[in-house]
């Protein structure tokens, strides 16, 4: 799963817009108050939540399909389908 294809899932099981950003696909202005986030590093990936003005990053991954893996379970509590 790449970052397009997660913004589509993820809105597709019903999580709200404002819920995540993903780096390049799915972002807001102004920011919400809190969300999750998936953005690369010149290192790979990490994933985490931004709450209160504060970017926490919980995670990170060598490859963005790991990290879309882990933000798609985190946030569905299943995990990603493959197609």
């Amino acid at each position: 799963m790449d970052r397009r294809q997660l913004t589509v899932a993820l809105l597709d099981a019903g999580l709200a817009p404002e819920s995540f950003q993903i780096a390049g696909i799915h972002t807001h202005e102004p920011l919400p108050t809190d969300f999750w986030f998936l953005r690369p590093t010149p290192a790979g990936w990490e994933v985490g939540a931004f709450e209160r003005g504060i970017y926490e990053v919980r995670e990170h991954f060598d490859t963005e399909s790991e990290a879309t893996a882990w933000l798609y379970r985190t946030l569905t509590g299943h995990p990603p389908v493959s197609g």
